[in-house]
């Protein structure tokens, strides 16, 4: 950046303006440089990525479902479960049955982690194999 002066018999007045070529000729540099770098980082390893499927699950009789309301209630099949203990305790019991139900968590969308993940851990200290999670479909269209 500089200013000039303008130097004449008429007046001695100054005149800022400021020099934008170096500014111009610094930002086309970059622009090259991230133009030749870009293809160099996007490069990765091919592989085939998995499609997207949301298919209804089918509950059967034999699957437990366990639900966690926002306040961290769980409950077994629609009856409340007192305490953590006493879960894991029954989840023991169907964790030896041959082949091992499925036990399906439904979370409520406004509990906390926490409660949820109380139940996940009780289920992997009980020995469960299967385990998943309910979620609501997203609207279509």
């Amino acid at each position: 950046m500089g200013a000039s002066f303008k130097t004449g018999d008429d007046e001695d007045e100054l005149v800022a303006s400021i020099n934008t070529t170096p500014l111009v000729d610094v930002m086309l540099v970059l622009l090259i440089i991230f133009l030749i770098t870009i293809p160099v980082v996007t490069r990765a390893v091919p592989v085939e990525l998995p499609k997207e499927v949301n298919q209804p699950r089918v509950t059967k009789p034999e699957n437990i479902n366990l639900s966690v309301d926002k306040d961290g209630g769980v409950y077994w099949n629609e009856q409340r479960i007192g305490n953590n203990e006493e879960l894991v305790d029954r989840l023991k019991q169907v964790a030896v049955l041959q082949p091992q139900p499925e036990v399906q968590i439904r979370g409520d969308g406004a509990a906390a982690y926490e409660h949820v993940g109380r139940v996940v851990v009780a289920s992997q200290r009980a020995g469960i194999l299967k385990l998943g999670f309910i979620t609501q479909p997203p609207p279509r269209g």
